[in-house]
C-alpha cells in the first residue's frame, strides 16, 4: 500500500480572534479566522475594505497597535512554531528573518533619511550576521534580482529619488533578502499604475519561484487574484465567507458575497461592440441637447510649472507638463482621459476648471475663459464643477454636509435659506443619500457616501460640465460599481457633459463615447470608445490595454503563456 507524502503547511492560522477595545468595551473585528500556507503557495486574502485582510496580516506579524486591538485567543503556527507564544524579543528575529511584510505604500515604509543601501543592508546584517560591505553587496545582488538598473547607484539614492514602482521593487528586495519562508504583500500594486503594476507582479512570481517563498497577497482587486492566487480566502466583516482553490472563486463560487463582489468588477472588452456607456435609466428618457454646440472645447492647451533654483545657481527651464492638447466634449456626453502617473491628466482637468495657470483657450458653453474678469469667471464656473480623488479631502470635516453641498449657492448669492435647504434636500435625493444626512458631519460616513456628497456638491450649481478626477479610484470595487451607476444616471437624466479621468482602461470603457490617451503631457490617441478600445492606433494604448489584470483566472495563465504581460521597461 503506497501512502503519499502530505506537506506540512509552512503556515497555520486557527481560531484567530482579535478584538477592539472600544469606550463601550472589547468588541470583536477578526472571528474564528482560520487558514493553511503551503509551501511555494499564493494565498490571496480578498475583501472590501473593513473585511479584516490588513488585520490578519498585523496580527501574523504581531504588529497590532496594543492601545487598541489584542488577540483574544487562536494559534499562529510558523513551522511548527506557536508565534503567540514568542516574547517580544523572540519576534523580532521572526520578522524579516523568516516573515517579511510588503506594505501598500512604500515612500511610507522606507526612511526618507537614509540612503536605499543603509536600509536593505541593515535587515541583512541583523538577521543574516554579516559584515556591512557583505551585507551591502548582498543589497545589491537584490537590486539586480528585482531588476534596477544601475543597483550599485540605487544603493546611494534616497527614497525620493525613485519612482513609484522602484520604491515597490526596492521593498520587495529588502523583503526577500533574508530568504524569508512567508512573504506577505498587502495590497502592494494598489498605488500602481497598469503597467507598473504588471511588472511588479510578475516580478513577484518570479522571485517567488525562485526563493521557495510562501506568499499571502493581500487584496481588493479580483483581477489581481485572478492573476496571481493558488487559493483564495474571501472575507467580509472580520470573517471568512469562502475558501476555495482560485478557479473554483471564479467559476463556481459558493458565497453570494463573492458573487455579488465579481458581478460588480468592471471587464475589459465587456462593451464591444457599442458606442457608449450602458443605459440604465430605461423607463425615463435622457434629457436632450443640442449636440452640434460642444459644452468644452480645448484648444492648444499648454501648463508649465517653474522649476525651485538654487540662490546662486542658474534658474532652471520651466517643465511643461501638458503640451497642445485639444479636444472637445459634446452635451450629455462623456471623454475618458486615460494614461499612467505624470502623464498630465489631472493638470488638464485642473486647467480647465481654472485653478491653475495655462496657455492656449478653453471655450465653455461657446464662450472662451482666456481673458475673463473675475466677476465674468466666476459665472463660467456655475457651468464646470469638479469632483477629486479623496472625499475626505475634499470635504471641510467642521462644516456639515448641509453647509457643504449649499455653500456653492452662497458664494453665488443663489436663493434665500429656506430655497438652499430645500434644493440641498434635493440634491441628496439624486444622489441616493437621506436628506436627513445634512445635518451630519463627513466623518460619520461611509468612503462611498462621502464621493455621493462630493458629487450632490457639484451638481447643486446645476453645471453643464463635471471634471472627475479619479473619483472611484479610491473605492471598495462593489462601492465603485454603485458610483459609476449613479454618475451614469445622472448623465442620462439632466444631460451631464463629463470629462473622466482614470488611470483604469476598465472603467474607462464603461463610462466614456469617446478616449483620450495621453502620455507625456500630450494626447498620443484620440477617438469614440469603439475606436480606441477595438482597434487601438498606438503600441502605448495597446501596451496600457495588456497590463489590466483580468477578473479571469484561466485568461491570466493565457496571458502569461502567449507573453502578453507588459515587459519591464528601463527604469
Amino acid at each position: 500500500m503506497i501512502v503519499e507524502a502530505v506537506t506540512a503547511p509552512v503556515l497555520s492560522v486557527q481560531d484567530l480572534w482579535v478584538e477592539a477595545r472600544t469606550p463601550n468595551g472589547l468588541r470583536p473585528i477578526l472571528e474564528d479566522v482560520s487558514f493553511t500556507l503551503a509551501p511555494r503557495e499564493t494565498l490571496c486574502l480578498a475583501g472590501e475594505s473593513g473585511s479584516g485582510k490588513s488585520v490578519t496580516s498585523l496580527a501574523i506579524m504581531r504588529l497590532l497597535p496594543k492601545s487598541s486591538l489584542r488577540v483574544a485567543r487562536g494559534s499562529i503556527q510558523l513551522s511548527g512554531r506557536d508565534l503567540l507564544s514568542l516574547s517580544e524579543a523572540e519576534m523580532r528575529k521572526v520578522r524579516g528573518g523568516d516573515v517579511a511584510m510588503i506594505f501598500q505604500e512604500p515612500m511610507t515604509s522606507l526612511n526618507p533619511v537614509m540612503t536605499i543601501g543603509a536600509q536593505m543592508s541593515e535587515a541583512i546584517r541583523i538577521h543574516q550576521g554579516v559584515g556591512e560591505q557583505e551585507a551591502l553587496a548582498r543589497s545589491k545582488d537584490m537590486l539586480d534580482a528585482v531588476h534596477i538598473t544601475d543597483p550599485a547607484r540605487r544603493l546611494r539614492q534616497y527614497p525620493h529619488e525613485l519612482s513609484g514602482g522602484m520604491r515597490q521593487r526596492v521593498m520587495i528586495g529588502m523583503a526577500l533578502s533574508c530568504r524569508p519562508k512567508v512573504l506577505i504583500a498587502d495590497e502592494p500594486t494598489t498605488a500602481l499604475d497598469v503597467r507598473v503594476q504588471a511588472q511588479i507582479l510578475r516580478l513577484m512570481r518570479e522571485l517567488s519561484a525562485d526563493f521557495g517563498t510562501s506568499t499571502i497577497l493581500i487584496t481588493h482587486d479580483m483581477g489581481v487574484v485572478a492573476e496571481m492566487a493558488d487559493r483564495v480566502v474571501m472575507m467580509k466583516t472580520g470573517r471568512i465567507v469562502e475558501t476555495s482553490p482560485v478557479d473554483d472563486i471564479f467559476l463556481c463560487p459558493k458565497a453570494a458575497y463573492t458573487r455579488e463582489l465579481l458581478s460588480a468588477v468592471p471587464r475589459l472588452g465587456e462593451r464591444k461592440g457599442t458606442d457608449g456607456p450602458p443605459v440604465l435609466s430605461a423607463e425615463r428618457e435622457p434629457v436632450q441637447k443640442d449636440a452640434a454646440a460642444p459644452v468644452l472645447v480645448v484648444r492648444d492647451l499648454n501648463v508649465s510649472f517653474q522649476q525651485p533654483g538654487s540662490l546662486l545657481g542658474p534658474r532652471p527651464a520651466p517643465v511643461q507638463a501638458v503640451k497642445d492638447v485639444s479636444f472637445s466634449i459634446p452635451a450629455g456626453q462623456t471623454l475618458g482621459l486615460v494614461g499612467e502617473s505624470g502623464s498630465g491628466k489631472s493638470t488638464t482637468g485642473k486647467a480647465i476648471a481654472n485653478l491653475i495657470p495655462w496657455t492656449g483657450d478653453i471655450l465653455v458653453g461657446g464662450r472662451s475663459i482666456r481673458n475673463l474678469s473675475t466677476r465674468e469667471l466666476k459665472a463660467v464656473r456655475r457651468k464646470v464643477q469638479m469632483i477629486f480623488q479623496d472625499p475626505y479631502a475634499s470635504l471641510d470635516p467642521r462644516m456639515s454636509v448641509g453647509a457643504l453641498i449649499a455653500e456653492p449657492l452662497a458664494i453665488h448669492g443663489i436663493g434665500s435659506r429656506r430655497e438652499r435647504e430645500e434644493r440641498v434636500a434635493q440634491v441628496l435625493q439624486q444622489v441616493r443619500l437621506s436628506p436627513d444626512h445634512r445635518t451630519r458631519y463627513p466623518h460619520e460616513f461611509s468612503g462611498g457616501q462621502r464621493q455621493r456628497i462630493c458629487i450632490a456638491r457639484a451638481l447643486i450649481l446645476e453645471p453643464e460640465l463635471i471634471i472627475a478626477d479619479e473619483s472611484v479610484a479610491a473605492l471598495d470595487v462593489s462601492v465603485r460599481a454603485q458610483v459609476l451607476d449613479l454618475m451614469l444616471e445622472l448623465q442620462e437624466s439632466l444631460g451631464l457633459a463629463y470629462l473622466f479621468i482614470s488611470h483604469d482602461m476598465a472603467i474607462i470603457e464603461r463610462m466614456s463615447h469617446a478616449v483620450a490617451v495621453m502620455r507625456y503631457g500630450r494626447i498620443v490617441e484620440i477617438g469614440s470608445r469603439r475606436e480606441v478600445f477595438e482597434n487601438p492606433r498606438e503600441v502605448y494604448t495597446r501596451e496600457l490595454m495588456d497590463a489590466v489584470p483580468i477578473p479571469d483566472p484561466t485568461f491570466a495563465r493565457s496571458k502569461r503563456r502567449q507573453g502578453l504581460l507588459v515587459s519591464d521597461e528601463a527604469i
